[in-house]
């Protein structure tokens, strides 16, 4: 049975929360703009010495200097959750011995031209959690 939406609130966390909810998650969603549209790809990351370290199918030549990386997981049955959405420079990875240890590290989706890690380094991180309303 799914809770009524009257009895669900988003309640903003700290900086420092949001980034622990990312860390304990694994896949997102690059969200970029390319021309005059948005682009969202799936992607794989891991969070390391202050910075998103991201693997998508996306071109590298595509993404533009900065991009915004969200993670979220929501229970559907509740409505319950939480939502991190992380913004800033991004810089693709290109040093021959770095791009090996995540491509063993972080699991692709394809290999070849649409390949892409990526390091985001943020610069806004936001993150909301999604409870149940007090009574």
């Amino acid at each position: 049975m799914s809770t009524p939406p009257a009895s669900l609130r988003m309640v903003e966390v700290s900086g420092a929360e949001a980034l622990w909810l990312l860390e304990g998650s694994a896949l997102g969603r690059l969200v970029y703009a390319q021309r005059d549209l948005t682009m969202l790809r799936p992607g794989r990351h891991t969070w390391e010495y202050g910075r998103l370290v991201v693997r998508t199918p996306a071109p590298a030549a595509a993404v533009p200097a900065t991009a915004t990386y969200h993670v979220d997981e929501v229970r559907a049955a509740t409505g319950t959750g939480w939502s991190v959405t992380v913004a800033g420079p991004v810089d693709v990875i290109t040093e021959p011995d770095e791009a090996a240890h995540y491509q063993r590290t972080l699991a692709g989706w394809s290999h070849g031209p649409h390949d892409t890690l990526l390091r985001l380094h943020p610069k806004t991180v936001t993150g909301f959690r999604l409870a149940r309303a007090e009574a």
